[in-house]
């Protein structure tokens, strides 16, 4: 796996997605992965960018000044990595991104976070469309179960499944943490 250029995408991993409102989530390894990866990542001494959903709706859990919208316990960025703050759900609208990957020199973006469905394909579609080669870290993303819409559930595991193919088809190139771990050591 080539990873000249790359620079990894944390997107999301806050701490509002483990109360309600918030549905199921189906990945009990979510943390563990972006981790691992997260760890190995900074090891390699590669540039990593974290994103944070500041929501701007009235009474939302990841509002700024609520205890959920702080970063995950082992996700916070340390001195040198950056940290973008959105309103939407991709991390390239409304925001610097894509200036920040161009004056890293990337040539690529390695992304994975919560959730999948949502921020992490919005962002990786966008990113996709402005013309960066994007990578998904299936194993280090998470979502939720979801309202079907007529009275039942979608559980999280489908809602993974059918975002993880849509985008591995035509806006990303799909691998897991292992996979990237081992490319690290590798280079």
């Amino acid at each position: 796996m080539n990873l000249d250029g790359a620079v990894l995408l944390l997107v999301d991993y806050q701490q509002a997605f483990d109360h309600a409102p918030w549905p199921r989530r189906w990945n009990g390894d979510v943390d563990r992965n972006g981790k691992t990866l997260l760890a190995a990542w900074r090891a390699a001494g590669r540039p990593v960018i974290h994103v944070r959903h500041d929501s701007v709706e009235p009474g939302s859990t990841l509002r700024p000044g609520q205890p959920g919208n702080a970063l995950r316990p082992g996700f916070e960025p340390l001195a040198g990595e950056e940290l973008v703050s959105k309103s939407v759900n991709s991390a390239f609208i409304g925001t610097d991104l894509d200036l920040r990957l161009r004056r890293l020199g990337a040539k690529q973006v390695v992304a994975c976070g919560i959730s999948t469905d949502m921020c992490v394909s919005t962002t990786i579609r966008t990113g996709a469309n402005m013309g960066w080669p994007m990578t998904l870290v299936a194993d280090a993303c998470d979502c939720f179960d979801l309202p079907d819409g007529k009275g039942g559930t979608v559980p999280a595991e489908a809602v993974q499944a059918a975002h993880v193919a849509t985008l591995g088809f035509d806006f990303c190139t799909v691998t897991d943490t292992q996979a990237l771990v081992a490319a690290l050591e590798g280079n």
